[in-house]
């Protein structure tokens, strides 16, 4: 599997993101600056990491998804490569129109950062395809603006196509649904607030994370197999 991570200005997850995919695939991901107009050749997946992309002036991640490597990351996508947004990258991945919903400020106004409890709503992703569904995890959480809001219509269609990826046991900030994470419809796409990228290690807490990178890994080599 080859990885590409974008980065933008104010971005400070692309460093762990990097390393997490390094850890699952053996090589090093392209870093990709955000005034690039494209993508290095043979990407299986684009993975947007956390920050705070351009000081998140005007709205989170609205800026960064005007950028110019995004239109190439929604070529992309469009032609069924996978992309994994996490924190900002979430909320870029919903200002660049590739996920349903919004992200809005927390419901208690304040930024959250600690440890919190999911439950794995589907395995039918190549994200969450070493899980269990049901299964309780734990990834971290950063962020200030991660309350994820959708209406009825909406929620319902996200539950009855089991494009729920992950769900808050203990919310942290007031998302609809208990909503953390969100695929496509094509189910290529996932964002999600919490960290994988922060729990693959022991020694920083926990390696509930590293299931979903090495799920990745085992999915695409499988397409790339595929395809050969």
């Amino acid at each position: 599997m080859r990885a590409g991570v974008l980065v933008f200005p104010g971005s400070n997850c692309d460093r762990d993101l990097a390393v997490a995919l390094e850890r699952a695939t053996g090589a090093r991901p392209a870093l990709i600056w955000h005034k690039e107009t494209s993508l290095p050749e043979g990407l299986d997946l684009v993975a947007i990491p956390g920050g705070f992309s351009f000081g998140d002036h005007l709205r989170c991640g609205a800026i960064a998804a005007r950028s110019p490597v995004m239109r190439a990351v929604v070529d992309f996508a469009a032609a069924g490569g996978h992309v994994l947004g996490i924190c900002n990258g979430f909320q870029i991945l919903i200002e660049a129109g590739l996920l349903p919903g919004a992200l809005m400020r927390n419901a208690g106004l304040k930024f959250v950062c600690r440890r919190v409890p999911l439950r794995v709503e589907t395995t039918e992703s190549a994200f969450t395809r070493r899980y269990h569904q049901g299964e309780r995890v734990e990834f971290p959480v950063a962020h200030h603006d991660g309350n994820y809001v959708a209406g009825p219509e909406l929620r319902a269609a996200l539950e009855g196509e089991g494009r729920i990826a992950f769900r808050y046991l203990d919310n942290p900030n007031g998302s609809a649904g208990d909503i953390a994470g969100v695929l496509s419809r094509n189910r290529r796409i996932l964002g999600l607030m919490p960290h994988p990228e922060r729990a693959v290690d022991p020694a920083i807490g926990g390696t509930d994370g590293a299931r979903l990178f090495s799920g990745l890994v085992e999915a695409l080599g499988s397409e790339t197999l595929e395809r050969a």
